[in-house]
């Protein structure tokens, strides 16, 4: 079996497809840290979604679709005609879990189960429930991890690597 035949990036999903099977990896999180990051780093000077996709290198239509996602969550403020949007709270205030939050789809986890493991194989029969539990500890594990980090702390290790430190 080999491992990656192709990556590709399409509308802030990574699919990677393994033999004839595809997963799916949500880039939404990440995109909008890299968003926040830029906003607060830009303090003061509004950044157009355009600038923001070359950034990110995306479209800026998705751009536009996750800073609503951010906006509803009260994260950042932006107004109809004028470009990019402003932090609604200090950068220390503003977890990465508020984020994940923020743009992960209703009801979904970390993990996901393939749909149609074989009923009648033990192992298919079973793995979803023999699994559920490191499963979601690992998701809780991820949750709490990131409750400990804010947007100030991504955009001071932006600034140290810029600066060279």
């Amino acid at each position: 079996m080999f491992f990656v035949a192709l990556l590709t990036k399409v509308r802030h999903v990574i699919i990677i497809i393994t033999g004839d099977k595809i997963m799916r990896i949500n880039t939404r999180f990440t995109v909008a840290v890299h968003i926040l990051a830029l906003i607060a780093l830009n303090g003061d000077s509004p950044t157009a979604s355009v600038m923001m996709s070359m950034s990110v290198g995306s479209h800026p239509v998705a751009i536009r679709q996750v800073m609503s996602s951010l906006k509803k969550a009260g994260i950042i403020e932006t107004q109809n005609g004028l470009p990019g949007g402003r932090l609604l709270k200090s950068q220390e205030e503003i977890t990465l879990y508020e984020i994940y939050q923020s743009v992960k789809k209703k009801d979904s986890t970390l993990f996901d189960f393939h749909p149609k493991p074989n009923p009648l194989c033990p192992v298919g029969r079973n793995i979803k429930r023999a699994m559920t539990p490191s499963l979601c500890a690992a998701q809780t594990a991820m949750e709490d991890a990131l409750k400990t980090y804010s947007l100030k702390d991504i955009t001071s290790s932006i600034l140290a690597d810029v600066r060279g430190e």
